[in-house]
């Protein structure tokens, strides 16, 4: 992305100066295992999901898969890729695990509708009446034994016990709803002690967030956050946010600005976290007036050193906001536009396996449009080739892809529930 793959401008807030790199392979790509059969989104756009992939996926046969298309969305078994259930919905819908490994959060016009998938033999799968009422329904965050809910359109937080939603069939479970001050596109977490973070904003923008503890009583603030974007928990709780110049760290009860090394631009907006790593991986522009989605970087935060990193990628590896996700032994899966599973180990920021799956593809026009996407349980990686209708599960560890399933219609959002 920049002639000089290392730059190192002045030390940020935490006292270590932002680093940029460029990402060596560790093996030489052309020696990367064979596999049988085959731009940041925008500044308002919702962030993909961030909480930690399944530890993993259902032995039992009984995990299913959600997969969004235009109008519907399809509910398949996790084994066999074959489609169980069809149900409609809205034109454009995005889906988020509930957290419990049976249901997913649909985000519709209403608000957050309770998708059952039937996964751990719960039945046959349907899209509830059962729904989270929320204008402008966003961000979807799991930690800690409760599930957070976010509002766009009012910047309500709604807070639920995750194991509450399996347990009240028929009706939701009781929420807890913290009050927006000015609505914007946000997003909540609640830590195990009952402190809560949450973005700050309004119409004229987002520019940081908030911490209070348990009582509510408010205990940090920045507002050093330009366009505030996307939230990720890592290690000890130490949670990220994305900012147009940097990120904001939140760990023992401080906030630690770190500075991108592009200024005044440099756009972290979706982290990708492992609960057992103190690394977290983020996207990462540094062109505000760049065209298309795809993006050559990533941001690698160090939670317990409060530095931040820009690794840059071989050319050939360029990825949306759907395309990375964590996985065995912490590290992270990126699925590029090459078509392959690039393995990046966020410790070093080496690449260290190539693992050839899709046909190459292109980046999306609109950042809601149906493109390659990857989810992680356990060893398997699953990913969606709109181009062809297809989804494969490919197992991480030797490369190989086990299973294809064919679909009806391109695949846009998936979500898993692995029983």
């Amino acid at each position: 992305m920049h002639e000089s793959p290392i730059r190192t401008p002045a030390a940020g807030a935490a006292g270590a100066p932002p680093r940029r790199i460029a990402a060596v392979a560790a093996l030489v790509v052309g020696t990367a295992l064979a596999v049988a059969g085959c731009a940041a989104p925008a500044a308002d756009a919702p962030a993909s999901d961030t909480a930690s992939s399944p530890a993993s996926a259902a032995a039992d046969g009984e995990g299913r898969i959600a997969v969004s298309y235009a109008g519907g969305i399809l509910v398949l078994d996790a084994d066999t890729l074959e489609t169980l259930a069809d149900v409609d919905s809205e034109q454009f819908t995005r889906l988020n695990p509930a957290g419990d490994d049976r249901h997913v959060l649909v985000t519709t016009s209403r608000g957050f509708q309770v998708l059952d998938t039937g996964a751990g033999g719960a039945g046959e799968a349907r899209l509830t009446d059962l729904v989270f009422e929320a204008p402008k329904a966003g961000h979807v965050v799991r930690h800690g034994g409760k599930t957070i809910l976010y509002s766009d359109g009012t910047s309500d937080t709604t807070v639920f016990e995750t194991a509450a939603l399996a347990s009240s069939p028929g009706s939701l479970p009781p929420v807890q709803v913290t009050p927006g001050v000015e609505a914007h596109h946000g997003v909540s977490i609640v830590l195990e002690d009952g402190t809560f973070l949450t973005t700050v904003g309004g119409a004229s923008g987002r520019t940081g967030i908030s911490v209070a503890d348990a009582s509510g009583a408010q205990i940090a603030r920045n507002d050093q956050c330009p366009g505030v974007h996307g939230e990720g928990t890592a290690l000890g709780e130490a949670v990220v946010f994305g900012c147009e110049n940097g990120a904001l760290l939140y760990r023992s009860g401080e906030i630690v600005k770190l500075d991108a090394p592009d200024q005044p631009y440099g756009r972290m907006g979706n982290a990708y976290v492992s609960e057992t790593s103190p690394i977290v991986v983020g996207d990462y522009k540094n062109d505000p007036d760049a065209e298309g989605y795809l993006l050559n970087a990533v941001t690698l935060i160090d939670t317990k050193a409060a530095t931040l990193k820009v690794v840059d990628l071989p050319k050939d590896v360029a990825y949306t906001f759907r395309d990375v996700a964590r996985g065995p032994g912490d590290l992270a899966y990126i699925l590029a536009s090459d078509g392959a599973v690039h393995v990046l180990d966020p410790a070093t920021g080496q690449i260290t396996k190539r693992l050839p799956v899709i046909a190459p593809w292109q980046g999306p026009a609109q950042w809601q449009d149906a493109h390659p996407a990857i989810v992680v349980s356990g060893s398997t990686a699953y990913v969606t080739e709109p181009a062809t209708k297809s989804i494969h599960a490919v197992d991480l560890t030797t490369g190989a892809v086990r299973a294809t399933g064919t679909l009806k219609a391109a695949p846009n959002e998936i979500a898993l529930a692995m029983g």
